[in-house]
């Protein structure tokens, strides 16, 4: 596909998907008209890569739909200097996005072939993004505080060292509940380290992998 007919898409994915949905955020806007998604897509998917709907990136893992990336990042409330942690590389999409909103991108990814697959594409693309092979529910201990965490997998509780990571005035934004079916919370760390939580919506994301998430091969609770 010629690179205008991906532009195109791009613009009627802000417009069709995200605009008319209500992000209104116009840096946000700007970002998702700006990265080009097709590029975290895999290479029999692109065509497909501006659907209104998660596609498959392997090893279990989904790059998610548009529209719910772009609802996440706007409550996320990421700017110019923001340090932020994001749980689950996945297919660099996610980071691509704060990386353009100005923020500085360390991310983690719990499948080695992901990390690797996204740490070359961020090259490629010039994208100072620091990547980490790791379990995302221990965080990132050497680099904390976070200004901001952002989780692209579902956990059944918001994980301890993710809290304790997070900067005070900070905001995480975590999908929690079942394997199945969650609701997407948002979490704000006031100046005396209390936190308060806020459901926003209903979502589906694959599950979060770790010591303070889901294990591998197990039922839920």
């Amino acid at each position: 596909m010629e690179k205008d007919n991906y532009s195109f898409l791009r613009r009627e994915m802000v417009r069709s998907q995200i605009s008319a949905r209500g992000i209104s955020d116009p840096a946000v806007l700007k970002a998702f008209s700006s990265v080009a998604r097709e590029c975290f897509v895999p290479e029999p998917l692109r065509s497909e890569a501006y659907e209104d709907r998660p596609l498959s990136i392997g090893y279990g893992q989904t790059i998610s739909q548009p529209f719910i990336t772009a609802l996440m990042t706007e409550h996320l409330k990421a700017g110019p200097g923001d340090k932020v942690l994001e749980i689950g590389t996945g297919s660099g999409y996610q980071a691509a996005v704060l990386a353009d909103l100005g923020c500085r991108v360390y991310s983690l990814e719990r499948v080695l072939p992901l990390a690797e697959r996204a740490k070359h594409l961020f090259s490629h693309l010039e994208l100072d993004i620091k990547v980490k092979v790791s379990d995302g529910t221990l965080g990132w201990e050497e680099e904390a505080p976070f200004s901001r965490i952002v989780v692209t997998a579902a956990s059944p509780r918001i994980p301890e060292p993710l809290l304790d990571q997070l900067a005070l005035k900070g905001r995480m934004i975590i999908p929690v509940g079942g394997r199945f079916e969650q609701s997407l919370i948002a979490v704000d760390k006031s100046e005396d380290g209390a936190w308060v939580s806020t459901s926003l919506c209903g979502c589906m994301f694959v599950p979060l992998i770790g010591e303070y998430g889901w294990q591998e091969d197990t039922d839920d609770g």
